[in-house]
């Protein structure tokens, strides 16, 4: 009986150990600005920030928000780059070949390109009423009046999007048209500098226009099938 209660007194005094050599431990590893907790000596406390789960919650929230301003500001700068801005890029620079005078290509040209690549509010309203009220106008003053040089291929170009049938006008939007599109302005690039000569000719005062006017037309076909 003494020998039991002797061991059953030493039982505490081994724990009363063990529990301040422990406490002793976690004072000792970890910083100062973290305290042991009584209850268990070997746990650091709640005011850990990677143990709280609001900051965890707080964390993913700042993550989310990232993301999505990340995402706006990609389609922000991809905005300008739509298909029907393309387009209008493509019909402007057009319209100014035709009327520009510091370029030796064939002008004619211009006009199927116009028809792949103008928008389709453009061939909407040439095919409507009013596009061929006016196409009716312009050729009855062609028949009995001169008429000016520079709007020949804008009147050719009205009257071959208003005739042209369904399956010719089916290739806009198609990597076909695409192709033709880009074929046509590779030829027109190739005889714009070579014939200006070299390209400090190219990008003179004359001919600067014209020389921004086919880099744009070449460049919309391709970037429409990148």
């Amino acid at each position: 009986m003494l020998a039991v209660s002797a061991s059953a007194l030493s039982i505490p005094s081994k724990l009363q150990t063990a529990e301040s050599y422990e406490t002793r431990l976690c004072h000792l590893s970890l910083s100062p600005s973290l305290k042991c907790t009584p209850q268990n000596p070997l746990l650091p406390s709640a005011s850990l920030g990677f143990l709280n789960p609001l900051r965890v919650s707080d964390n993913r929230k700042g993550m989310m928000l990232n993301r999505k301003r990340n995402a706006c500001n990609a389609v922000c700068y991809a905005a300008p780059l739509t298909t029907t801005n393309l387009q209008w890029v493509a019909t402007i620079s057009t319209a100014v070949l035709m009327l520009a005078r510091g370029t030796a290509i064939h002008k004619s040209f211009l006009v199927p390109f116009f028809a792949l690549l103008a928008p389709a509010s453009i061939v909407s309203w040439i095919k409507g009423e009013y596009g061929i009220w006016t196409a009716f106008l312009a050729l009855i003053v062609r028949l009995f009046f001169p008429f000016p040089g520079e709007l020949e291929l804008p009147f050719v170009a009205l009257l071959l999007v208003i005739v042209a049938p369904y399956q010719v006008m089916n290739l806009r939007g198609k990597q076909e048209g695409v192709i033709i599109s880009l074929i046509i302005a590779a030829y027109l690039a190739f005889q714009h500098f070579s014939r200006a000569g070299s390209l400090r000719n190219a990008f003179n005062q004359v001919s600067v226009i014209a020389s921004i006017a086919i880099i744009c037309i070449v460049a919309v076909p391709c970037l429409f099938l990148i």
